[in-house]
């Protein structure tokens, strides 16, 4: 997941159903929806005049092309990127960065934006780029192939993929039944010196709206404080979910939280015989079992939208969502199109049981942002 600094305008994270049967709703996360301010990042007009010629027209006779601004991992954006070369001959010039900073980006480049999509690994910067007009409407035919509960409530941008939330941990250090099972279980004195998250991360600030629409501003407040003072003193300031998972995997730290894909790739990557920590869910519907969404859209300035509309409906379609679903691509996101499932053992989409929040309830992130920055964590 995306890395935010403190000067980053989007905090918000990705990814589990509206197009599956829908579960039932004993608990709900809440009814409050923040709405995230921004700080502009600075981008020099030189720079916004360089990357003009990656995404102009394409002269006559010459192979169309469009503008990727990917804040996605690489494995998935090469992967999905490939199959829609091949199979549609449009070429796409990625350019690559976290999602946040590429948001502030557009916003300061504006109608002047290269950009022709945007590819988000989390929703609310999607979110915050729609609440300022930036985003082009995208095709009725490719919102319809994913789960209205996945997409934009103004339709301004589709869910591509999914993750969930889950806690890492090493059996050695902890065992499983000593694991919290709420959310709120973090901020327990008894797990001082022995958890580890990611508060700049954009796949923690999702968990932290959901707390505030649960219980409120205040009790949210007193749960982050308590969840800094045990993890006063760590002499590793974790910055992201694949620190984390490395980390705990090592043995040094007992468990953190992280989004469930980071584990299924370190295991891909190291071997089933070199991983010593497992994953465990937090109980049905809790505020910390979320599930986060990537997603792309159209930028209202694109100059090629047919070429890049495609692009969001092959992302989608069956090609494009059995790319993710693939296991070579080293995804091991969700796909969201209820007609294709995960290759990786991983615990089925439909047999999660996540908080009942929607990505448009998660907003554009600011809430969680200010919560976190105001308890000192940020």
């Amino acid at each position: 997941m995306g890395r935010v600094d403190a000067q980053a305008t989007f905090r918000g994270s990705g990814g589990p159903l509206p197009s599956r049967p829908r579960q039932s709703r004993p608990a709900r996360c809440g009814h409050r929806g923040p709405i995230r301010a921004g700080v502009l990042v600075a981008v020099a007009a030189a720079l916004g005049v360089a990357l003009g010629a990656c995404g102009s027209a394409s002269s006559p006779g010459s192979r169309q092309s469009i503008t990727l601004y990917s804040g996605q991992h690489q494995q998935t954006t090469d992967a999905l990127v490939a199959g829609f070369e091949k199979e549609t001959g449009i070429t796409v010039n990625v350019r690559s960065g976290t999602e946040d900073t590429l948001a502030d980006q557009i916003v300061a480049e504006g109608a002047r934006s290269p950009a022709d999509v945007i590819y988000a690994e989390n929703s609310p910067a999607l979110e915050h780029l729609q609440s300022k007009g930036l985003l082009a409407k995208v095709d009725a035919g490719t919102l319809a192939k994913t789960p209205r509960n996945y997409d934009s409530p103004a339709g301004d941008w589709v869910g591509v993929s999914a993750r969930v939330s889950v806690l890492v941990y090493n059996p050695a250090l902890i065992s499983r039944r000593e694991l919290p099972t709420s959310v709120l279980q973090l901020a327990n004195p008894r797990y001082k010196g022995k958890l580890a998250f990611a508060a700049a991360e954009t796949d923690f600030q999702p968990i932290v709206t959901a707390v505030d629409r649960a219980y409120g501003r205040t009790a949210t407040l007193s749960w982050l404080e308590g969840i800094k003072a045990n993890v006063a003193g760590f002499t590793h300031t974790y910055t992201t979910d694949e620190t984390i998972t490395n980390d705990v995997n090592r043995g040094e730290v007992a468990f953190g939280v992280i989004n469930q894909y980071y584990w299924y790739r370190l295991r891909a990557e190291i071997g089933r015989s070199n991983v010593h920590s497992r994953i465990a869910y937090f109980a049905p519907h809790d505020p910390g079992y979320v599930i986060d969404v990537s997603g792309a859209a159209v930028l209202e300035s694109s100059a090629h939208k047919a070429a890049a509309q495609r692009f969001l409906a092959y992302m989608v379609s069956k090609s494009g969502q059995d790319v993710i679903a693939a296991s070579r691509s080293f995804s091991f996101e969700y796909p969201i199109d209820s007609g294709v499932t995960t290759k990786a053992p991983e615990l089925p989409f439909d047999r999660l049981r996540p908080c009942h929040i929607t990505v448009g309830e998660l907003g554009d992130g600011r809430s969680a942002v200010a919560l976190l920055t105001e308890a000192g964590l940020l």
